[in-house]
């Protein structure tokens, strides 16, 4: 990812998650905050609701690539905290790639081209 880093501490996520600017759709929750940098930092996270460490494994790696694929099109400077819901569990790529662009409009943190 060009733009973008990984969120890795567990004081990051609970920063963004205290914030509760957030949006949710049937797939995804999406929480932001704003941070000083140039650049965004992504934390995806699947609960063991969701299914065994396979689904989960593959939720994230979706999300991930669809984020990666997208990248250019979310504005930077926001920490960002992806959460997989349950009916995310049998949802292909393009499901995926939609509900994350969706929720990035309703943040405001896409290009209104998408």
């Amino acid at each position: 990812m060009i733009y973008s880093e990984s969120l890795k501490k567990n004081t990051d996520f609970q920063k963004v998650y205290k914030e509760r600017k957030s949006f949710a759709n049937r797939n995804l929750v999406m929480y932001i905050i704003k941070n000083d940098l140039q650049k965004n930092r992504i934390g995806i996270s699947v609960s063991k609701k969701v299914g065994n460490s396979i689904v989960r494994h593959r939720l994230t790696r979706l999300i991930r690539e669809a984020y990666r694929l997208n990248e250019s099109a979310f504005l930077c400077g926001y920490d960002i905290v992806i959460v997989a819901r349950v009916n995310a569990k049998g949802s292909g790529y393009k499901d995926i790639e939609s509900a994350l662009l969706h929720l990035g409009r309703l943040h405001h943190i896409t290009e209104k081209t998408l």
